[in-house]
C-alpha cells in the first residue's frame, strides 16, 4: 500500500509503531520493520550507551528502515543526533519539536525528520523549519495527550500543512487506516495496539491487565507529571488523584534520583534539562520534579510488571482490544482490511 509516507521513508506499509518508553526496544521495532511498517526505538528512557547498543541490535535483526525517537531538550540531544547520523538510521522522530538547526543537521545527512504535534500551529511551525512529515495525535491516544479528538485534530492539521501527516490516537485496525487515508493522511501510528503484541517485551501479566479494561478503562490525569497523561485506571492512579501536593512531590523526588542512576545523567545535566523545559513552556519547578517522576512510574509497570506501583500509559483503544497477535499478522491484517474497504468504497 503506497502513500506519501511509504515513499518518504521506504517502508511497504503506512503503519507506524510509536516510540513508547520502556516498550519500543529492538525486538518490537525490528518485528515492525520486518513486517513492512515503520518501527521507532524509544530513546528517552535509554542512556546514550544503551541507545547505541539498541541501534546495533535492531540493525542485526533487520535490514529494513526504522527510526529513533529523540528528546530535543535532552542534555545530550546533539550527541544522539550524531549517533543517528553515524548509524545510518532512517527516521528521527520527536515528542517535542526540534530546533531548526537540528532538523537541518539531520536532513543534510539523509535522515527523515518526523516530529509529533498536538495542534495545527505546531505542525505549521515544524513544517516551516523543514520537517519532512508530522505525526498528529488526538486526545484518544495514550501517554501525554491533548483534549481534541483525532477526527477534528487531523483535518485541521491536514488543512494547515503540505507535508505528509500521520494520524495517531484511536487506531487499531483496517477500518481506522482506511478512514485516515480517506481524510487525507499518509498513514497511521499506533502505540497501545503494538504494546499488546507477542513481540512486545511488556510482561504477560501486565498485558492481561490491559486487556481487562473497557472503553472507560483509561483516565487523563495531571498527577503523574503535572501534564495531561492518559493512563489505565488503577488503584495507584486513584491514589495519586487523591494525594496532596507534598506527598506527590516527595515521591517524585525519590524517583528522579532513581532515574538519574539508571540513565547515567549527572545532576548538572538534569538541572540543565529542567531549565530548558522551564524556558520552553509554562512548567513550574514542582511540575519539573513531577516530570522526572514519570519514567520510573512507567518502568515499574511496563518493565518490572508491578501494576500496583507502576503507571500504565494507554490509549482509549485498549477497550476494543482482546488479543495479542504477532506483529506481522497485525500489520498484514490491517493493510488487507483497509485495502478491501477502500476497494469496496471505490466500486460501490
Amino acid at each position: 500500500m503506497k502513500t506519501a509516507l511509504t515513499e518518504l521513508v521506504g517502508v511497504r506499509h503506512p503503519v507506524v509503531q510509536t516510540g513508547m518508553g520502556w516498550v519500543a526496544g529492538p525486538r518490537l521495532v525490528s518485528a515492525t520493520a520486518q513486517a513492512g511498517g515503520l518501527g521507532i526505538l524509544a530513546s528517552a528512557t535509554m542512556s546514550y550507551d544503551e541507545l547505541e547498543a539498541a541501534i546495533k541490535e535492531t540493525r542485526s535483526r533487520t535490514t529494513r528502515p526504522f527510526g529513533v525517537n529523540l528528546r530535543a531538550d535532552a542534555d545530550d540531544a546533539q550527541r544522539r543526533v550524531e549517533l543517528l547520523i553515524a548509524s545510518g538510521v532512517r527516521v528521527a522522530s520527536f515528542a517535542l519539536a526540534p530546533k531548526k538547526d537540528m532538523i537541518a543537521r539531520l536532513k543534510d545527512n539523509g535522515i527523515v525528520v518526523i516530529p509529533s504535534v498536538g495542534a495545527a500551529r505546531h505542525a505549521e511551525k515544524v513544517a516551516g523549519w523543514g520537517a519532512d512529515a508530522v505525526i498528529v495525535q488526538g486526545g484518544e491516544g495514550g501517554g501525554h495527550t491533548g483534549g481534541v479528538a483525532t477526527t477534528l485534530l487531523l483535518p485541521s492539521v491536514l488543512d494547515a500543512v503540505d507535508i505528509p501527516v500521520v494520524a495517531a490516537g484511536g487506531f487499531f485496525d483496517g477500518r481506522g487506516l482506511a478512514a485516515a487515508l480517506a481524510y487525507g493522511a499518509a498513514g497511521i501510528a499506533m502505540g497501545t495496539r503494538f504494546l499488546l503484541t507477542r513481540e512486545s517485551t511488556v510482561p504477560d501479566a501486565v498485558k492481561q491487565a490491559y486487556l481487562e479494561h473497557g472503553l472507560n478503562g483509561t483516565v487523563v490525569t495531571r498527577k503523574v507529571d503535572g501534564m495531561p497523561h492518559r493512563v489505565l485506571r488503577t488503584d495507584l492512579v486513584d491514589a495519586l488523584e487523591g494525594s496532596g501536593r507534598v506527598t506527590g512531590l516527595a515521591r517524585a523526588a525519590a524517583n528522579a534520583v532513581r532515574f538519574r542512576k539508571l540513565t547515567g545523567l549527572s545532576w548538572g545535566a538534569l538541572a540543565r534539562e529542567g531549565l530548558s523545559m522551564k524556558r520552553g513552556g509554562e512548567r513550574t519547578w514542582s511540575r519539573l520534579v513531577m516530570a522526572a517522576n514519570t519514567p520510573m512510574l512507567l518502568r515499574a509497570g511496563l518493565v518490572e510488571g508491578d501494576t500496583r506501583a507502576g503507571i500504565l500509559a494507554s490509549g482509549q483503544v485498549v477497550g476494543l482490544l482482546g488479543d495479542l497477535p504477532p506483529v506481522e499478522e497485525l500489520i498484514d491484517g490491517i493493510v488487507a482490511d483497509a485495502a478491501a474497504i477502500l476497494n469496496r468504497l471505490g466500486t460501490g
